[in-house]
């Protein structure tokens, strides 16, 4: 905490008296020093003069003129609370993936119940973060699963390849994730590098990431309890 000190104390002597950037102008220099990088947001912060400036998801501070900038957590000392996670929460919360731009095409696709309610997900046959949600899956009704195969860890191609190969992908997904049975399918061309190129286009950085009817994303392995209750809050969706 000292040492965090120290360091907004440095900053204050560096942003002292400067005036209020135009946006416009600093977006372009920061783009300039992120070239294939999205500028997602740009705002002033209410202390020292700062910039914020969410960065492909992860959250920069930077002068006026983007001559400095620094990573890492903005503390503050009454409350002792992060406004950097806190800021990072409502980046994660108001996240939008929109349902026409995934290759749901290309999924495997589950239909339980009355399937009125929808949820996609990005996951990998070797993660067994991956493993833990399709236990909890297993016991969700009435709804329409869009599984779109995500192969980022060691090894997962085959494994993945052998699945969307198999006479029911479905079931080979199945019996791999709950009980697993190796799945035996091959010979076919199997789309997954254009799976892979879509999660990255929509900054799918890990496994699984679940995606409900409208759009609200989330990283990670969430409990039966927790997925009910995002797939009511988000509606249904008929595919």
């Amino acid at each position: 905490m000292r040492l965090f000190v120290c360091l907004l104390s440095l900053l204050g002597g560096l942003f002292t008296g400067v005036a209020q950037a135009n946006e416009t102008d600093l977006k372009e220099a920061i783009q300039v020093l992120f070239p294939g990088s999205k500028i997602e947001s740009l705002q002033q912060t209410p202390y020292l003069g700062l910039y914020e400036a969410v960065i492909d998801g992860e959250i920069f501070y930077t002068d006026e003129k983007a001559e400095y900038f620094f990573m890492g957590h903005i503390i503050d000392a009454k409350k002792r609370v992060s406004l950097t996670s806190e800021r990072m929460q409502q980046i994660r919360d108001s996240r939008r993936i929109t349902m026409n731009t995934l290759p749901l095409e290309h999924a495997m696709k589950t239909v339980k119940g009355n399937g009125k309610r929808t949820l996609v997900v990005y996951s990998d046959p070797n993660c067994p973060y991956c493993k833990r949600l399709e236990k909890e899956l297993a016991n969700v009704t009435d709804v329409t699963i869009y599984t779109l195969l995500y192969p980022v860890l060691n090894g997962s191609m085959t494994t993945a390849e052998a699945i969307w190969c198999s006479e029911d992908r479905v079931k080979a997904w199945d019996d791999f994730m709950l009980r697993s049975v190796a799945p035996t399918g091959k010979g076919c061309d199997a789309p997954l590098q254009m799976l892979l190129d879509s999660g990255r286009q929509n900054r799918v950085t890990g496994t699984p990431t679940l995606i409900f009817a409208d759009g609200s994303v989330v990283p990670g392995f969430i409990p039966r309890s927790e997925i009910e209750k995002r797939m009511d809050q988000a509606g249904s969706s008929n595919k």
